[in-house]
């Protein structure tokens, strides 16, 4: 079975950077919680992930069914419950150009069955994928 190794490292009181392959990202707290706003908490980029996931499988698709799709967008919002903290719910709207609202339905169901965090996630929270055109 496949797997797939990330490394995350501390870069000071607050920051760390996180690796996979030859790629890095920075994560912090925003200043209000300690931290020096270098880049994105981890949560907000398990969001990120999950659009770049998402959009990754959306793109590819519509490259193999030779599709012409353009300003492809996502918007992802994540209920948060308090104690313990975490995502109760994930929501993501699907946008784009497409030459037929049907074509971009179809792209929107292949890419939801492809990605990996989608697939992931929907066992732990309410994840919910809408496809507004």
């Amino acid at each position: 079975m496949p797997i797939i190794h990330a490394s995350v490292d501390q870069l000071d009181h607050s920051s760390s950077r996180g690796q996979v392959r030859d790629h890095s990202l920075v994560m912090d707290r925003p200043e209000p919680k300690g931290g020096q706003n270098k880049g994105p908490m981890g949560g907000e980029a398990l969001l990120m992930g999950l659009g770049g996931c998402f959009m990754s499988n959306l793109l590819a698709a519509a490259k193999a069914r030779e599709i012409e799709i353009s300003n492809a967008h996502l918007d992802i919002a994540g209920e948060l419950a308090e104690s313990p903290a975490r995502y109760t719910a994930i929501h993501m709207k699907v946008s784009a150009q497409c030459d037929t609202k049907e074509e971009l339905d179809k792209l929107t169901t292949i890419a939801d069955r492809g990605c990996i965090v989608a697939n992931t996630l929907r066992n732990a929270v309410e994840l919910t994928i809408e496809c507004t055109g």
